[in-house]
């Protein structure tokens, strides 16, 4: 059964369970209201009828004329003597007296609801005063008479319910459509990512949480595209970064076979040949680590790491190279700063960002730390080279994009998932030196 129609009737099972239950209540409560107020009237017209003979009438000697005056009444009534316990008057016939007078306690005055046959009277009770009298005015009103405005009541409150619910039902229907349709439509749209149709996955008009689950389905419909055109770029620059030094191979090895060469050749062929056999081996190996940090969680054991331990190591291992390439190297570190991130990982990223920069400087690179706060981290390295194309910042963190003099293509896409593994995010920007600036971001660390 579809959405739409389980939810229409669930609320319309929902909707007459309520009015049952609503219904049941007001047709008891709607009967005690009757007969309460049936009483008061009674009670006001037996009032009424108790002055008056009080005024005209003032002692049991006038019992014939209270009689008299009883009679014209049309109420059903009784005129009752408690002291001798017995019926001095009623307006209904001897039978119907004696009936009552068999099947009720008239001294009962607690008792509101008279017998009499299979019907029912309601009643109430009126002394004369004074009361040394004994004499007591009893009017009735047969339940049924009551009951016949109750069940007039209900009917009308069953129409009433019956159009409420209809409305109600066709308001559901509306809601319930508004509200399934854009799920409907999320489902089609789940179906065009499914088939890897995503060009036609189009945003969803909705609101509420279906308008962040229709604009998150967008999203990583966009996401998979861009995954899926990054890992065929992927392949595609892997299989030309592969195939170049096998092609080297190939061509001196078979070279070698044939004796095509002379020993002076064939000695520098070797030497190329290893020199290609390490460049394939060191981008194989990159692409094996890049790999693992992105899909294994399990390589990274974070700890305490102290940042300016950790920028000494950096300093140690690039200092050969920047000495060689006669650069100034200058780096400012705040006291005190901790990360917490895996060291050997975050080195690796630290020394892959350093090496870039010492790769293209002109004359000097700068490596600063500092600490906006205890939860905010931020490292930037920069340098006076000649910078990144604009074409390419976008880029420049996948696989194999490399600027100029660059080696496998690997290194930032490897410190890029180091960084953002450990909790960080990174970013490239032009240096007010001339040259890259790469800003590391670290919230929340320790």
């Amino acid at each position: 059964m579809k959405l739409q129609y389980q939810l229409n009737a669930a609320f319309t099972a929902l909707l007459l369970i309520i009015m049952a239950v609503t219904g049941y209540v007001i047709y008891s409560l709607i009967l005690d209201l009757l007969i309460q107020d049936e009483q008061r009237q009674l009670e006001q017209k037996g009032e009424i009828l108790v002055n008056v003979l009080n005024e005209t009438y003032g002692t049991r000697k006038d019992i014939q004329e209270i009689n008299a005056f009883l009679q014209e009444q049309d109420l059903q009534l009784f005129l009752y003597d408690r002291r001798q316990h017995t019926v001095l008057f009623s307006t209904m016939s001897n039978k119907v007296v004696s009936g009552f007078f068999t099947a009720n306690d008239f001294s009962d005055a607690n008792k509101e609801l008279w017998e009499f046959g299979n019907d029912k009277f309601v009643t109430s009770r009126i002394m004369f005063y004074p009361e040394s009298l004994g004499m007591e005015l009893i009017l009735l009103t047969p339940l049924q008479d009551i009951q016949v405005v109750q069940h007039n009541f209900i009917q009308r409150m069953f129409i009433v319910f019956l159009v409420g619910a209809l409305v109600t039902v066709l308001l559901s229907y509306f809601l319930t459509n508004k509200l399934v349709t854009p799920l409907s439509r999320l489902k089609e749209q789940l179906k065009q990512i499914e088939k890897r149709k995503f060009d036609e996955v189009k945003p969803i008009k909705a609101t509420g949480e279906i308008k962040e689950v229709a604009q998150s389905v967008y999203d990583m419909a966009n996401e998979l595209q861009r995954y899926i055109n990054s890992q065929q770029t992927f392949f595609q620059n892997a299989s030309h970064e592969l195939k170049t030094p096998l092609m080297t191979i190939q061509g001196y090895a078979e070279g070698i076979k044939e004796h095509i060469f002379d020993e002076k050749d064939e000695e520098k062929g070797l030497e190329v040949m290893v020199k290609e056999v390490n460049r394939l081996k060191k981008i194989i190996n990159e692409m094996i680590l890049l790999a693992k940090l992105e899909s294994e969680q399990s390589v990274y054991k974070r700890e305490k790491v102290n940042a300016k331990e950790l920028i000494d190591q950096v300093m140690d291992r690039i200092l050969p190279v920047v000495n060689e390439k006669k650069l100034d190297l200058h780096h400012q570190v705040d006291q005190d700063v901790n990360l917490f991130v895996d060291e050997e990982k975050i080195l690796q990223a630290l020394l892959n960002l350093s090496f870039n920069a010492v790769r293209h400087a002109t004359s000097q690179i700068n490596i600063t730390v500092s600490s906006k706060s205890r939860q905010s981290t931020q490292i930037i390295i920069e340098d006076d080279g000649e910078g990144i194309a604009d074409e390419l910042i976008p880029h420049i963190f996948h696989r194999f994009v490399k600027g100029k003099n660059g080696e496998t293509g690997l290194g930032l896409a490897i410190a890029r998932a180091i960084i953002e593994q450990s909790g960080g995010k990174i970013e490239v920007d032009k240096s007010q030196l001339g040259g890259a600036k790469f800003t590391v971001q670290f919230n929340g660390q320790a």
